[in-house]
């Protein structure tokens, strides 16, 4: 209890003294809202077309216009917040885990490290929406192949902060006097060093699940990531720039949409560092 009353203290200090914190929790919490009763919340189907209201202006009936298929923009948007948050979410965690796995091995296990390095630095090598794109169009572009794809780009970066910590904590004492007490290996590793690199590894998804989001929609734009049929933020501006002066509504509401959630997804990746961080803490 006494333990984890001081992270409380700090993350509600994070909370009153750095507003932007909790106006991007806000931010992020609609969008979830939102992509949860996309059902209910939403005027129309996400395929619902109206040819003869095509490229219709926002009005009271088309909150966000309509598209060049006479679709609403807002439905669609709300449906492509789901897929994108879907997206975001299986990548940080689903990256945070197979990072984990590879950085406990590479610091824990000595013979391990180098060559594990090694695959390491040069998976990171290469940029990332490169990578991206080779192994969705190996894998196929569906929701779970691109969350795969991602995850294997973004698996590096976890895997580097796991393994910088696991090669300072396994020669601490207590890491020792488990190993004298004939503590099993994997019980070292889950309870006496992975628990204590919890907090880098939170704050570490959250940037990733950011990354992730934008790394999405760039695939879709680009037409090789999910499946053009299902709406997306990024094929959403792919159909819009062919409107460009004509109905920009098409571009803007998909652009704001990522800009928010990817920005307040940083500034809360931000003040959990800041609260997670001891010194940080202390510094606030």
């Amino acid at each position: 209890m006494s333990g984890s009353a001081p992270h409380e203290a700090s993350l509600w200090k994070i909370l009153i003294q750095r507003r932007s914190v909790l106006v991007c929790l806000v931010i992020l919490a609609i969008f979830l809202v939102a992509a949860i009763l996309a059902e209910v919340i939403s005027p129309f189907g996400p395929a619902e077309m109206s040819i003869r209201n095509r490229l219709s202006s926002p009005d009271t009936k088309w909150f966000l216009g309509t598209d060049e298929f006479g679709r609403d923009v807002l439905t669609r948007l709300i449906y492509a917040g789901r897929v994108s948050l879907t997206v975001g979410f299986g990548v940080a965690l689903l990256s945070s885990i197979m990072g984990i796995i590879l950085g406990l091995l590479a610091g824990f296990f000595r013979r391990l490290d180098a060559p594990m390095s090694r695959f390491i630095d040069a998976m990171m090598a290469f940029p990332d929406i490169l990578l991206a794109i080779s192994l969705v169009a190996a894998l196929g572009g569906s929701v779970f192949n691109v969350v795969l794809a991602l995850s294997i780009v973004y698996a590096p970066r976890i895997a580097r902060t796991v393994r910088a910590s696991t090669l300072v904590i396994r020669e601490l004492a207590y890491v020792e006097a488990a190993h004298a007490l004939g503590t099993s290996t994997w019980r070292i590793l889950v309870f006496h060093i992975l628990r204590n690199m919890v907090s880098p590894i939170i704050v570490q998804a959250t940037f990733i699940f950011a990354y992730a989001m934008l790394a999405e929609a760039g695939l879709s734009f680009l037409g090789v990531g999910i499946n053009p049929d299902t709406p997306t933020w990024g094929t959403m501006i792919n159909a819009g720039r062919q409107y460009i002066g004509l109905a920009d509504w098409m571009i803007l509401a998909p652009g704001i949409a990522i800009t928010l959630c990817a920005l307040s997804l940083q500034i809360v990746g931000d003040g959990l560092r800041d609260a997670l961080d001891p010194r940080l803490s202390k510094e606030m």
